[in-house]
């Protein structure tokens, strides 16, 4: 009885309470956008691990992120070869320059090397065979394709890294970097732009795919000891990953910037949606006067409240999945990096829920003003 008169006063008086619901359904969508775009960005610094197939990375002891990595010496590989658990062994090289653009001056790049051979376990889930066999011709490099226009080229346009003449021979999908622009090549090619990259013949990293990944824990457990006399430190593929997510998240400034800034965006729609719909309630206070005229308890005044505003929370999430389903379709469009999970999604929701009714049960305390005395003003 109470909800049917509730859903009846808000469709009477949908111009009212339409603030309060867009309200409502914009708080649901910032927390969700908010959350997708944090993790989408920051899941960039592992990109790299994400979409390779190799069980182990071998880096410098206590390396943060895969971008702060230091080489670690050849030595490492002969020690991984020797593992009878080991079934493929793997260098990852990792170099930094300036590519020379025509009018935006200096881009800051990241150069990775990879191995050129078709059945390489680095990058393999985003480097096809034909575009692994472009990288063994002399000076070629692979760029996102989001990031042409900020490098000024295009597939078979020539550039400068470092002052060392390069060559665009195609492009990838999906490996945009954090902070710069990731420029894929031959390892023979990543050392020639950048010898710091992999010095003698170390490499940044070295990777390894175990014959049965079951045997991870074991492995690591084996090398550990090794590797603190050698100058090298062995994880899985999903530690290192979520090292690297973790220190931008927490430890560099950008990400505990981006975090904090969350948060007051998160609190500001957080007010103005409870004040929004504390506001229409204020406003239908001579409504619930006449319902108190027509014998409705101060009870039942407080049920039909917290109703509408349930029918409130329910069109907002209406209106924040359509909203959302049409920005995810344009960050696709835009290749912006934005991740939403079902976790994220229940929580965004379940904040909104939370948010209408905290905002209904801060509004009831001026229902007791509802006098019926107050139709004679």
């Amino acid at each position: 009885m109470m909800g049917q008169i509730a859903l009846r006063g808000l469709l009477f008086d949908w111009r009212r309470f339409a603030p309060a619901a867009v309200a409502v359904g914009f708080a649901g969508l910032l927390v969700l956008l908010q959350a997708g775009l944090m993790l989408g960005v920051f899941s960039l610094a592992s990109v790299y691990v994400t979409k390779s197939s190799a069980d182990l990375w071998i880096g410098y002891p206590g390396v943060q992120s895969i971008d702060l990595g230091r080489p670690v010496g050849g030595v490492t590989e002969l020690l991984l070869r020797a593992d009878p658990r080991v079934a493929r062994v793997e260098p990852f090289y990792w170099g930094s320059g300036e590519w020379r653009t025509p009018h935006r001056g200096m881009v800051n790049v990241y150069i990775v090397g990879v191995a050129p051979s078709a059945d390489a376990m680095v990058l393999d889930e985003v480097l096809t065979p034909h575009q692994r066999g472009l990288l063994a011709m002399p000076d070629a490099v692979l760029v996102d394709k989001a990031d042409l226009d900020k490098l000024e080229t295009d597939v078979g346009g020539v550039a400068e890294i470092n002052g060392k003449r390069v060559r665009v021979v195609g492009v990838t999908k999906g490996l945009r970097a954090l902070g710069g622009v990731n420029v894929i090549a031959s390892p023979q090619t990543t050392r020639r732009l950048d010898p710091a990259s992999g010095p003698g013949d170390g490499a940044a990293y070295f990777t390894a795919r175990l014959k049965d990944p079951r045997d991870a824990a074991e492995a690591i457990a084996d090398l550990k000891s090794v590797g603190k006399h050698r100058g090298f430190e062995v994880m899985t593929a999903k530690a290192f990953a979520d090292r690297s997510i973790r220190y931008w998240l927490a430890e560099s400034g950008a990400g505990v910037a981006f975090v904090f800034g969350s948060a007051v965006a998160i609190l500001v729609a957080v007010i103005v949606t409870s004040q929004t719909l504390a506001a229409a309630v204020a406003a239908s206070l001579k409504d619930y006067a006449a319902l108190r005229a027509l014998g409705f308890t101060i009870g039942a005044l407080r049920t039909i409240v917290l109703a509408q505003t349930a029918w409130i929370a329910a069109a907002g999430l209406v209106l924040a999945g359509a909203l959302a389903g049409i920005l995810v379709l344009l960050a696709q469009i835009q290749a912006t990096p934005l991740i939403l999970t079902p976790a994220m999604a229940v929580g965004a929701v379940t904040l909104v829920i939370l948010v209408a009714l905290g905002s209904g049960l801060w509004a009831l305390r001026r229902v007791a003003r509802a006098d019926p005395a107050a139709l004679l003003l």
